[in-house]
């Protein structure tokens, strides 16, 4: 008998990158992963394959299943895979989707349940222990499973505030990638106390200020250029910012700025795409029948 389970998560773009200071706030986008568990009994291994990435890493998705099954005693084997809307390797939590929907999608093929923040922190655990992480990214691992904006303590694995909001979101995905474990933390930590800063904005809300700071300050720190943040300011948006550690920008619009700082990012020289989507406010889910592939 072959267990099946199907689940998806959404992508998330950043508010406060965390490296720095361990504290981060990020929100739900809407850019889904996909994932499919089928397990049974007699299997001794568990192996995972990535749709936009046949040759990739798999490593985060098995383990994933494999500490949902350790979490219930079950000895059982079998495969995982995964289909993302979201650009891989380019800062908008791709990582942490992937890790929500493995794990949702293993709980629905066993029927067992969780809380939402255990699940998250089982995704984050994975992400730690496989190294594609570096603060465990459980401000990304929130915003992709519980949607809207969320600010968090990712050392004490706190989730210190979420609630949902309201825009439409533009996204510059280079062409080029940049995996967070690669990232130079010793020149994020020198920006701690300006971060600290940025962090201070979010707690008192002010979202586009605090996103908009954490842009030109990581920016700085990890070498990305900051003409696709000043494309943005010019055309009156708010909050824009490095989303992770790059190498996408995310930005926070108006309905009616959409069409002019899409114009501007597309002329800016630089190889990539701009895509077009709006926060996110929705729980990831897990269902019978199977996801968009």
């Amino acid at each position: 008998m072959t267990l099946k389970g199907h689940a998806c998560a959404f992508g998330a773009g950043t508010i406060i990158n965390a490296i720095a200071t361990w504290k981060g706030a990020a929100f739900g986008i809407d850019l889904k992963t996909f994932a499919e568990v089928k397990l049974s009994e007699g299997e001794l291994v568990i192996t995972g394959s990535i749709e936009e990435m046949p040759e990739g890493d798999t490593r985060l998705i098995e383990h994933c299943v494999e500490l949902v099954l350790e979490r219930f005693g079950l000895e059982l084997g079998g495969t995982i895979r995964t289909g993302s809307e979201i650009p891989l390797a380019g800062g908008l939590k791709s990582s942490s989707a992937a890790a929500n929907a493995s794990v949702l999608a293993t709980l629905r093929a066993v029927g067992e349940t969780m809380p939402s923040l255990e699940i998250v922190k089982l995704g984050v655990k994975a992400a730690k222990e496989v190294g594609v992480t570096i603060t465990g990214a459980f401000d990304d691992a929130c915003a992709s499973f519980l949607g809207g904006i969320v600010i968090t303590d990712n050392r004490k694995m706190e989730l210190i505030r979420r609630e949902e909001a309201d825009s439409k979101v533009l996204i510059f995905a280079p062409a080029k990638k940049a995996f967070s474990a690669s990232t130079n933390v010793k020149r994020s930590q020198l920006i701690a106390p300006y971060v600290e800063m940025a962090y201070e904005l979010a707690l008192a809300g002010e979202y586009e200020r605090a996103m908009t700071l954490n842009g030109f300050l990581y920016c700085g720190a990890l070498g990305f250029d900051t003409e696709h943040m000043l494309r943005a300011l010019e055309c009156g948006v708010k909050g824009v910012s490095l989303s992770g550690t790059g190498p996408s920008y995310a930005a926070l619009v108006k309905a009616e700025q959409v069409k002019e700082l899409k114009s501007a990012w597309e002329s800016c020289g630089m190889e990539g795409r701009v895509i077009e989507t709006s926060i996110n406010n929705r729980d990831a889910i897990s269902f019978n029948r199977e996801g968009s592939f």
